[in-house]
């Protein structure tokens, strides 16, 4: 998934990157701490922006993801088969890439054509919870690409910072989202044990959208009632400001298949959620 060789990354061990270090081009950009003080190793890479087999570019300035999802995560999954990592432990490890905006700086500059937008990320998480040092380049990131003309689109099961309600510095153009697929909590500790809570995600996607930022619920992998019984509208209902919401089911998981119907179940629960953004106008996306 990653348009990266995995011999192009060098590795190093460091402590936390300095606090608000600035880039001649950016300036000081604020770094809030989270909840914990981790320590970050870095890797350097050879590219950085790519576009991905789903037909938009990407950057993923990050190998592995401290959230530790269970669903199974398919970052992961596709990480270890092509030997980026050996274990779970390893990807719940987070690595920096140390010369992120130095590549991306380069890249841009040399791009005639620019994408319009890039995706922050498909194969980790910007936002991490408790890694500021990720948060600090994922600001930077999306710094550099309105610079250069780039809107961003962002999702994370961490904490949307409010500094991206900042149009001049981030952009006026971006679209941020957050990945949700209940409110319950017993949920959210069985499958995604280091992720921020719901109900955190949510005001802070809703402190965005008030800022005059387009916002997006990706409700995916949604679990089938073996796994969770849950009303999909008690879902919905504390998202319908959001701009977007994009819905699929549960894959890479034997125990969805044990349910007796899943193919109906979903198709189901996807036209639920079509009418659902009919009657508040916001744009669909619901795959059964």
């Amino acid at each position: 998934m990653v348009g990266i060789s995995a011999k192009s990354d060098k590795h190093r061990s460091v402590k936390h990157a300095p606090k608000g270090q600035s880039s001649p081009a950016l300036g000081t950009l604020p770094t809030r701490r989270t909840e914990s003080d981790n320590n970050v190793e870095t890797i350097e890479r050879k590219s950085l922006l790519y576009k991905s087999g789903l037909g938009f570019y990407c950057i993923n300035h990050v190998l592995g993801c401290a959230h530790g999802c269970r669903y199974p995560c398919y970052a992961y999954m596709m990480a270890r088969h092509h030997g980026r990592v050996a274990t779970q432990a390893q990807w719940q490890e987070p690595r920096l890439v140390a010369n992120a905006l130095a590549l991306l700086e380069k890249e841009l500059a040399r791009r005639k054509q620019k994408p319009d937008e890039v995706h922050l990320c498909l194969t980790t998480d910007p936002f991490m919870r408790g890694y500021p040092e990720v948060t600090n380049v994922s600001l930077r990131i999306i710094a550099l690409l309105h610079a250069h003309g780039v809107a961003a689109s962002v999702l994370t099961k961490g904490l949307l910072p409010a500094a991206l309600g900042d149009a001049q510095l981030y952009g006026a153009h971006n679209t941020y989202g957050i990945s949700l697929v209940s409110l319950d909590e017993g949920f959210r500790k069985r499958w995604e044990p280091h992720a921020a809570t719901y109900r955190r995600r949510i005001a802070a996607l809703q402190r965005l959208h008030r800022a005059g930022c387009r916002t997006l619920v990706h409700i995916e992998p949604y679990p089938t009632p073996n796994l969770i019984d849950q009303d999909l509208l008690e879902l919905l209902e504390p998202v319908a400001f959001v701009d977007e919401i994009y819905f699929s089911g549960w894959n890479y998981n034997p125990v969805v298949r044990k349910f007796a119907d899943p193919a109906t179940f979903y198709l189901e629960q996807a036209g639920l959620v079509r009418r659902f953004c009919a009657r508040h106008g916001i744009r669909c996306d619901a795959d059964a």
